[in-house]
């Protein structure tokens, strides 16, 4: 998969060093595109993954880092990208925070800390790349959650957040067409949450009991959706496929 003779696609994937992010980074490598993989924390992570791709294919990832919920830090990044790649054909807005935020005590600092990393740093970071993405055939994947349409308790921020972005994965499709296409993918139950208790023994058991496909999806069910979205469908834009076994179906 080629850009200009020689020069494979490029795809950025934020929070793309660890489980779903780490799924799409590797898929979407796998077939063609050269990787710009954002981390924020997971340096050894995020180094061991580019090793990895790069072992395969030389000098065919690059890692940049930054923390998307700070604006400096975003603006920083971008310029990075713009620098190094005169051309981005895909724009992954993976990277998200996950955290309980009860209405009877959450924080003004809770309440940005979301808003930033889920919705503010995916907008902006769609804005500062306009210039690389201009090339006609671009596009935009935000990775969602099924929760912004059936909400989970004490999670109310979050399901806000993923909620606007989906809003605003239709509202950009419309304003960047036809140049750039802009569409969403909800996972379900794919990977139960680290280090947190939302999803205890019992959670976990009726989740999967009220899934038609009983079972756990893969992080690949992902990936590979990211890459049909992005090499396979151009006439979709403005949409949100459900990743969930079925979930959502069931009352």
């Amino acid at each position: 998969m080629s850009g200009a003779p020689g020069v494979n696609r490029v795809a950025l994937v934020t929070g793309g060093s660890r489980r779903i992010g780490r799924a799409i980074a590797t898929h979407l490598h796998a077939i063609g595109f050269d990787i710009a993989l954002h981390y924020h924390h997971s340096a050894d992570s995020a180094q061991a993954l580019a090793a990895e791709l790069c072992a395969t294919r030389p000098d065919s990832c690059r890692l940049f880092q930054a923390d998307l919920a700070d604006a400096t830090q975003l603006d920083e990044l971008a310029n990075a990208l713009l620098a190094r790649y005169p051309a981005i054909h895909l724009l992954v807005n993976n990277a998200s925070r996950f955290l309980p935020t009860p209405v009877a005590s959450c924080s003004p600092a809770q309440f940005d800390a979301l808003l930033g990393a889920n919705l503010r740093g995916p907008y902006f970071l769609v804005q500062g790349l306009l210039p690389a993405m201009r090339s006609g055939d671009a596009s935009v994947v935000n990775i969602l959650d099924v929760h912004m349409e059936f909400p989970l308790q004490d999670f109310n921020v979050y399901g806000a957040t993923k909620a606007g972005l989906a809003a605003l994965t239709r509202s950009l499709a419309v304003e960047l067409g036809p140049d750039i296409r802009v569409n969403g993918i909800a996972p379900g139950a794919i990977l139960w949450p680290e280090g947190d208790d939302s999803y205890d023994a019992a959670m976990r058991e009726k989740t999967l009991r009220q899934t038609p496909l009983k079972r756990l999806g893969e992080p690949l069910d992902i990936a590979r959706t990211v890459g049909f979205l992005a090499t396979d469908a151009p006439f979709i834009t403005g949409q949100v496929i459900t990743v969930d076994g079925g979930r959502s179906l069931v009352s």
